[in-house]
């Protein structure tokens, strides 16, 4: 992992930066619709668990924009060249959530193991401490199974230097033959215009449309947790 500093200047957002930091603080959310109907078909034919799948798919699509990966930590305003998800595990028994992490592989198969090994040791019925953060190259991803949603915000009052995203994932359900899923993201105007949400949006889509590896390269032996 490495951390790349960098000033708004560089990036050509020096004017976006100053406003949307300084004078009018300011992110903003979106809720999209995505299409998911061939995807939990493969999901299902591959075996392997929809939720781990989807998560590869938008850590993928993550890591492709720069725009995604924006942070400022002690050595200043920059963008980290891979960022991991970082996401909650629900315990029945107490209502309550875990805070899990997973090295991002651009490996589906690397990435599904590296998960599994994180679910195992922090899932489960009974609540556990959370994973320790190692770095801070995390963005945060929510789900909640239990209810679909057309709309979803966060209110977060000292945001005004929080520059990596958010994202909410709610239950899929059908709409004709469709199968839709509703995701919220939320981004920091700062470093994130609509533009940049919308195209976000539409490789998220087409990387999960195009989400056929595992009817054909799936291995015979998943890959080792590295």
């Amino acid at each position: 992992m490495v951390f790349h500093k960098v000033t708004p200047a560089q990036l050509g957002r020096e004017k976006e930066f100053s406003y949307f930091c300084e004078q009018a603080p300011c992110s903003f959310s979106m809720c999209v619709e995505l299409d998911v109907t061939e995807f939990c078909v493969r999901v299902k034919e591959a075996g392997v668990q929809f939720f781990p799948s989807f998560l590869y798919c938008l850590s993928a699509e993550v890591n492709a924009h720069r725009e995604f990966r924006m942070s400022e930590n002690e050595n200043g305003f920059g963008w980290y060249d891979k960022t991991n998800p970082c996401y909650t595990v629900f315990h029945d028994e107490v209502g309550r959530f875990s805070n899990v992490w997973t090295e991002f592989d651009e490996d589906f198969f690397v990435f599904y193991a590296r998960y599994q090994s994180d679910a195992k040791e922090y899932g489960g019925s009974r609540a556990r401490p959370d994973k320790p953060y190692a770095e801070g190259n995390l963005f945060n991803v929510s789900c909640i199974p239990w209810v679909s949603f057309t709309g979803f915000s966060l209110n977060l009052p000292k945001s005004s230097r929080f520059f990596s995203p958010i994202f909410t994932i709610g239950k899929y359900f059908d709409r004709g033959e469709k199968r839709v899923l509703p995701l919220a993201l939320q981004v920091h105007h700062a470093v994130c215009d609509g533009w940049h949400a919308a195209m976000f949006v539409q490789g998220l889509q087409e990387r999960v449309n195009a989400f056929s590896a595992l009817r054909s390269n799936r291995p015979q032996k998943t890959s080792s947790v590295r």
